[in-house]
């Protein structure tokens, strides 16, 4: 795909981009380079190849999942201005 000169100034108006009148031909070979990298790419064979998350088969250390605080509800709640039914009570906000 190659771009011209209105084309950088459009991507240039839609990103709300302030560019040089001296520096479009540069945009122009750059951005064309990259769309054409992309179109390059798409041609690549990719039935035999699993998709994946991260290029390094890395995973996640999760730590178990188990309750390591005591229930302090009692205490929290006997602080609260209002309580019912063991919820917080606060003024209506929306009518």
């Amino acid at each position: 795909m190659s771009l011209d000169k209105t084309d950088v100034e459009k991507i240039a108006h839609l990103a709300r981009l302030a560019i040089n009148e001296n520096d479009i031909p540069g945009y122009v070979r750059d951005l064309s380079n990259i769309f054409n990298l992309v179109e390059n790419l798409s041609y690549a064979d990719t039935n035999n190849i699993s998709p994946m998350a991260h290029p390094l088969d890395a995973h996640q250390r999760l730590r178990p999942d188990v309750v390591t605080e005591t229930n302090q509800r009692e205490l929290f709640q006997a602080i609260a201005p209002e309580t019912a039914d063991g919820l917080y009570l606060v003024p209506q906000v929306i009518e």
